[in-house]
């Protein structure tokens, strides 16, 4: 029997592949071809990710590809249009007019010049069996697409007896089953027929063991609140961390379907990440919050009533993740530092050190991917500290000349603090009762252990217990 979604099972703060806890880290600034940026998403990811190509064309003048969503403005900020006729297509949507609207936005500036799409592609799916978001919905959004981007440069595949999910070849449900977490295996690779149309021929994906490094980095340095997780994910193929030039795609999720939700999931399994490691493609997986109305992307204007523009706030924000991730500088003729090694290690620092490099002014260290000293090294050697106690870490030496150019990254070093991670559970108050870690009394509920008060034993009042000890939990976050 399929479990519900309410009783879904204990999340980690965070995880990397050998399940180590790891903590966030800031958004790394890479070497990003900005003329190769590209978006896709499912459902209200999908509509999403028409909102950023569309108000930010310059950005995203690439491409977008989008399952199961619809017309740019769809809802015109009213929900009974967004659940009704930009879902169920139980009325007409004004298609002509929602283009007018565009228009008229990019004549006041309030998206960017409907003339930066003419070069996009796009690639549009829509399952026979999806009952959520219905065919005739995307029909629409091809119609639209067509005012602003050349019919040559569309794909539109809607052959395929999916159910409301994101289609792979490998993982998930059955093909015509809704439900979470919303990934069907159709025997169809969805992930790479976007990243194809929008890129072009690629490389094979790799099927292997993956050699880049998934990364939860602080969402919150962009946006607090607004329906958006404190923490973001961003996978980075080895070839983009050692400094090569690369493209960067966003990937968005759907309702349902966020950390909080299914995990890491869609992040991992949907099949992105295999195509980027051999593609020099850097992806970027914003998260909504468990704050989002059904952990949508706000496409309707829970949120704000700039939903749609370039000032509305999930949308800000993610242009701004955009604009960090593409910011890295070119890197000098300095060859990159030999011998890095890590040692020394305590649980809340490392020691690195690595052999000199000539002509070197200074040298830059970056722990998982993020540069963490304030201030110039010019020394050989350096002493992370602030980290967490149990937690794996990867760090690389970069070489810094007289310019302020950098080289390419050093081999990385791996070390792991002392102690033991401190673990988060978050889910809701009954499943915490489930999984002993609350009691419950006169309907109320309370965290073993420690006592703390978590309000209401049911299903839909969520907290996040952080375990101290044996059998002791605080209300808490992982740090």
């Amino acid at each position: 029997m399929k479990t519900p979604a309410w009783l879904s099972g204990v999340l980690f703060c965070t995880l990397n592949a050998s399940g180590l806890a790891l903590a966030a880290v800031p958004l790394p600034p890479l070497l990003i071809d900005q003329t190769q940026t590209t978006v896709s998403g499912l459902s209200a990811g999908g509509y999403m990710a028409v909102q950023l190509h569309v108000a930010y064309s310059a950005t995203f003048k690439r491409g977008a590809a989008v399952a199961a969503g619809g017309p740019f403005y769809c809802a015109e900020g009213v929900l009974s249009n967004a659940t009704g006729r930009c879902m169920k297509h139980d009325s007409l949507i004004p298609v002509a007019g929602l283009a007018n609207i565009t228009n008229n936005w990019a004549t006041q500036g309030l998206v960017d010049p409907v003339e930066n799409l003419q070069s996009s592609k796009v690639f549009l799916f829509s399952g026979t069996q999806d009952s959520v978001v219905k065919t005739a919905v995307m029909d629409d959004l091809l119609v639209y697409y067509k005012n602003f981007v050349p019919t040559a440069n569309i794909q539109y595949k809607k052959d395929i007896g999916a159910e409301h999910s994101m289609v792979t070849d490998d993982y998930g449900n059955a093909c015509n089953f809704k439900g979470t977490p919303y990934i069907n295996n159709c025997g169809f690779d969805l992930a790479g027929a976007f990243l194809q149309q929008l890129y072009g021929p690629l490389n094979a994906r790799n099927n292997g063991t993956l050699t880049g490094q998934f990364m939860e980095f602080n969402q919150s340095a962009f946006v607090t609140g607004h329906g958006m997780a404190a923490t973001g994910w961003v996978y980075v193929p080895q070839s983009c961390a050692a400094g090569q030039n690369c493209r960067l795609h966003v990937v968005l999720h759907g309702c349902k379907q966020n950390s909080v939700d299914v995990g890491q999931q869609y992040v991992r399994n949907t099949g992105y990440p295999r195509w980027a490691d051999n593609n020099k493609l850097v992806l970027l997986f914003p998260q909504t919050s468990a704050s989002a109305t059904n952990s949508c992307w706000d496409w309707w204007g829970y949120d704000s009533a700039n939903y749609a523009k370039k000032s509305g706030p999930q949308m800000a924000a993610i242009k701004a993740m955009v604009d960090v991730v593409s910011s890295g500088t070119p890197p000098s003729s300095l060859p990159a530092p030999t011998g890095l090694a890590a040692s020394g290690a305590t649980a809340s620092s490392m020691s690195l050190v690595w052999n000199s490099v000539p002509g070197a002014a200074s040298y830059k260290v970056l722990r998982n991917g993020a540069v963490v000293n304030t201030t110039p090294i010019a020394t050989t050697q350096y002493q992370d500290t602030g980290l967490a106690a149990g937690t794996s870490y990867t760090w690389t030496v970069k070489a810094v000349d007289s310019a302020n150019f950098e080289s390419v990254a050093s081999t990385p070093a791996v070390g792991t603090t002392t102690g033991s991670a401190t673990v988060c559970y978050t889910a809701s108050n009954y499943d915490h009762w489930l999984a002993g870690r609350a009691t419950a009394l006169y309907g109320l509920t309370y965290a073993v252990g420690s006592g703390n008060y978590m309000g209401l034993w049911n299903v839909w009042v969520t907290s996040t217990l952080k375990k101290t000890g044996v059998n002791y939990y605080v209300l808490g976050t992982c740090p």
